[in-house]
């Protein structure tokens, strides 16, 4: 059969075909079996847009900086550690609770002092040894709100780490993305040439090209905000720029039963030691007017009143403890189990995309059809990365819940 147009032609468009088969899909579904797979290849994809040095280092902390603006590299547990050290709020915890066994120094001590003629009344007994109790439970409080803080604070920094590196990621698959529009529209522009292709191939493919390019915009945008968050909460200088160092839970199921969890979580938590030592300070106070009084006085009834709420108000925290170790289980569960299934979705999309661009080399498919399977491939990626972050996030909730 014989041809319009020159062999020659025929190879420009073999060319950039096979180019665009090859880089297209190929390069993604190799490394779509672990991880964080966007860091993985943060130091082999080429960059697809005018970047300086210094803005890269800013964006993905996974690509290698100049020796003399080196980022200091940071993992989970550095970030943690800073964020221990430096975060503002655990200060000021510190400092309400150094405050606070000041006060109550002050106060342990006027109780210590009372002569002990003054000891023999309901009243006086009442302001020694009730007084001191109280006093040994608000110190004992001050020490289990900075711990509280401090978890809080693990909780805090963590999150932002993972969200941090979830942007990175999400950068580096745009990036990707872009590569891929890029390289169709050169098919697109090759085949317009030689006659095989209509000018609304080659337009199709630059709305690709344009709206990839928007999208890595985005991202950049979305990587700079992420590093002033985890700044700001680690209580450092804004524009310090680290080298992150990607740290993924492993998606392993749980070892412990949800009756095992709540049980340990029961055990460990703050909130239940706030509690019982409530019902302790109570029930002191219903001794002491045993002995000094009667119980059937308003005092005494009262008083074992105040008992029975704070038994009921363990009960409370008991149900809403267990309640909320019951939920991050649950939420562990499913995160991991939808690691496995974006996968699929992601590798499917992967080899449609990789097909559509075989029936576009043969003609059997528009630019308009590989745009749309490119675009589909860049979604799914970008699913898959947000249930990686979304199981390491539930991780560390789950680990929060029983008071670790």
């Amino acid at each position: 059969m014989n041809f319009p147009y020159s062999s020659k032609k025929w190879m420009t468009i073999s060319l950039a075909a096979v180019l665009t088969t090859a880089i297209g899909a190929g390069t993604l579904t190799a490394s779509a079996n672990t991880g964080s797979e966007a860091a993985k290849t943060t130091a082999t994809a080429p960059a697809q847009t005018p970047a300086t040095p210094d803005k890269v280092a800013a964006q993905t902390g996974t690509t290698a900086t100049p020796a003399t603006n080196a980022a200091e590299e940071l993992t989970l547990e550095k970030a943690i550690e800073q964020a221990l050290k430096t975060n503002v709020t655990l200060e000021n915890a510190k400092i309400d609770a150094k405050n606070a066994d000041l006060n109550q120094a002050l106060s342990y001590k006027t109780n210590a002092d009372m002569p002990e003629e003054m000891r023999d009344t309901l009243d006086a007994a009442k302001s020694k040894q009730v007084g001191n109790a109280q006093g040994e439970l608000t110190k004992k409080l001050n020490a289990l709100s900075v711990n509280a803080t401090e978890g809080k604070i693990k909780l805090g920094a963590q999150n932002a780490f993972y969200n941090l590196i979830f942007a990175q990621d999400d950068y580096q698959l745009k990036k990707q993305s872009l590569q891929r529009a890029e390289q169709q529209l050169k098919v697109a522009k090759a085949a317009f040439d030689v006659g095989t292709k209509a000018k609304t191939d080659v337009l199709q493919a630059e709305m690709g090209v344009a709206g990839a390019q928007a999208a890595l915009t985005q991202a950049e945008n979305s990587v700079q905000v992420a590093i002033m968050d985890l700044n700001d909460f680690l209580g450092v200088d804004l524009t310090k720029k680290w080298n992150v160092k990607s740290s993924n839970k492993q998606t392993a199921p749980v070892t412990m039963t949800m009756e095992q969890a709540q049980a340990q979580a029961l055990t460990k938590r703050v909130e239940m030691t706030k509690v019982q030592e409530e019902l302790n300070l109570a029930e002191l106070n219903v001794k002491l007017i045993n002995e000094y009084s009667f119980l059937s006085t308003m005092p005494g009834k009262i008083a074992r009143n105040n008992v029975e709420k704070a038994q009921k108000t363990i009960e409370e925290q008991k149900r809403t403890i267990s309640k909320e170790v019951a939920q991050a289980y649950l939420n562990l569960d499913a995160a991991r189990q939808s690691i496995d299934f974006q996968k699929k979705a992601k590798d499917s999309a992967a080899e449609s995309y990789r097909l559509t661009n075989l029936r576009f080399e043969n003609g059997l498919a528009t630019t308009l059809e590989v745009v749309q399977a490119e675009e589909e491939l860049s979604s799914r990626e970008n699913q898959y990365q947000k249930a990686i972050l979304s199981y390491n996030l539930a991780v560390v909730n789950f680990e929060t819940s029983l008071g670790n």
